[in-house]
């Protein structure tokens, strides 16, 4: 079983930076990509960035290119989100989602589906204040 534990949220000035934290309880070669999407009151969970753990190729959903950073310390099995010029609409419950080993990724349609990810952690909160 694989356990994400997320860190890192906070409340933030608009134009703020914070750094989450995703770090996984399992050796990297059970898991073949880690994600992160958010969620925000009353929307749907939108796609925010993933990495893949093998080849270390990323994707990045729109509203976040430019802005926010996806990166991993393997010593650590830890993945990090660098999110940048914070606005408030950024304010959202951020999760991370690790795939199985099994599960492979070639375009960012596949990235972008939830259903394509087996684990997920409980979520951090981020609040941007205008």
């Amino acid at each position: 079983q694989v356990q994400l534990v997320e860190s890192g949220g906070g409340l933030v000035q608009a134009g703020g930076s914070l750094r989450l934290s995703c770090a996984a309880s399992v050796t990297a070669f059970r898991i073949s990509a880690v994600g992160w999407f958010r969620q925000a009151p009353g929307k749907e969970r939108e796609f925010v960035a993933q990495l893949n753990w093998g080849g270390a190729s990323t994707y990045y959903g729109d509203s976040v290119k430019g802005r926010f950073t996806i990166s991993r310390d393997n010593a650590k099995n830890t993945v990090y989100l660098q999110i940048n010029s914070l606005n408030p609409e950024d304010t959202a419950v951020y999760y991370c989602a690790a795939s199985n080993f099994f599960r492979e990724f070639s375009s960012i349609a596949q990235a972008m589906n939830p259903g394509h990810y087996d684990y997920w952690g409980q979520g951090t909160q981020v609040t941007v204040s205008s």
